[in-house]
């Protein structure tokens, strides 16, 4: 069964209406301090609605708490990249249930799933598709790659050369895919997870900083505790071992990612979020000198971008219809430690980029 995601999920109706900010409280607040398209905006009506609609949030917990044993930070971090409509670059040892994680995910939705094994010799037509010529028809027709799911796991993805990384983070931008002359768009839901080992360093392709900033999470999982683990082993000695059972169709996906989008953000919010990103560019502007000289780039755009739609995700996981600072404070290392630069002087020293955003979110003003 699943476990209580969050104290949230336990509070009375009464409790979850004292915790609206007061920016968001009533209509007469809003219309003082937001834009008169948020002046019309009924938080207690979209809260209740949000809370009825977040439903889908425990169905797809309860299916994956059958075969996943522990990684609930991963399965949070797969919803919400799913919900915002966001890819997912996780890194972490072999072994630890990514490929069972994203292709349980696809059987709960009753969505298609590939793996794609990233190697050296991987060509981008293995990838997106070619032209085969058939001569019976004396024509090209075309043939799809892998690429056209719904659900992508990419291993090991800075195996691959440059211009097959390329391809694959082209089709997760434009969500379609150019074979010859036509081009295809790629289904929804698209949801691409990508996995880099962090200790093979032999035989890979480090991603350029432009491509990485194309996920919007940077997930890093680690080893599970002895108790999971002990109950990995009796699941797996089980004579039938547990499956997940197809529950949702891909419109439920799309319909939840519509209402997602609808939860609010106060300009309090939108403000932090901004501070955060441009403390990431410009730390000598929040009281945050001594990492001028160990930061090369800061988040872009659109880290703030899905630095805003993934709290927005989180907040409609927490089934809630506004953001709280604690929901951009959750998944922001996520959202931003790949988005950082290190100087040679940061790597010389030890420093991460997961110790500058703790030390941003402790600097800078919370709403």
């Amino acid at each position: 069964m699943t476990e209580p995601r969050d104290k949230e999920e336990n509070l009375t109706a009464n409790q979850e209406a004292e915790q609206v900010p007061p920016a968001v409280a009533t209509e007469s607040a809003l219309a003082t301090e937001t834009p008169a398209s948020a002046a019309t905006v009924d938080i207690k009506e979209l809260n209740e609605r949000i809370q009825k609609e977040s439903a889908i949030v425990d169905l797809i917990y309860m299916e994956m708490d059958k075969v996943i044993v522990g990684q609930k930070y991963m399965v949070e971090r797969l919803l919400i990249g799913l919900l915002s409509n966001g890819h997912i670059l996780l890194e972490g040892l072999p072994g630890l249930a990514k490929t069972l994680a994203i292709n349980s995910l696809s059987s709960i939705i009753k969505a298609k799933f590939s793996r794609l094994q990233f190697t050296p010799d991987l060509l981008p037509a293995d990838l997106i598709g070619t032209l085969i010529y058939s001569q019976k028809k004396e024509e090209f027709t075309v043939k799809k790659g892998p690429i056209f799911a719904n659900f992508i796991l990419a291993d090991e993805i800075n195996r691959a050369p440059a211009k097959v990384q390329s391809a694959l983070l082209e089709a997760m931008q434009e969500r379609q895919v150019t074979i010859g002359d036509e081009t295809f768009p790629l289904e929804e839901p698209f949801l691409v997870m990508a996995t880099q080992n962090p200790i093979e360093q032999e035989g890979t392709y480090p991603l350029p900083e432009a491509q990485v900033d194309r996920f919007m999470l940077k997930v890093v999982i680690g080893y599970p505790d002895k108790e999971e683990e002990r109950m990995i082993i009796r699941q797996n000695m089980a004579e039938k071992p547990p499956v997940t059972s197809s529950i949702l169709k891909p419109g439920d996906i799309l319909k939840a990612r519509s209402i997602v989008r609808e939860v609010y953000m106060d300009e309090k919010i939108e403000k932090y979020i901004i501070d955060i990103v441009f403390a990431t560019r410009n730390p000598q502007d929040y009281g945050l000198g001594k990492f001028q000289d160990l930061i090369s780039f800061g988040g872009s755009p659109r880290a703030s971008i899905n630095l805003a739609l993934a709290a927005k995700a989180y907040a409609f996981i927490r089934r809630r219809g506004y953001v709280i600072p604690e929901d951009v404070r959750a998944i922001c290392a996520d959202v931003l430690r790949h988005r950082i630069g290190l100087t040679y002087e940061a790597e010389a020293e030890n420093i991460t980029s997961e110790e500058i955003i703790a030390e941003i979110l402790n600097t800078v003003e919370v709403p």
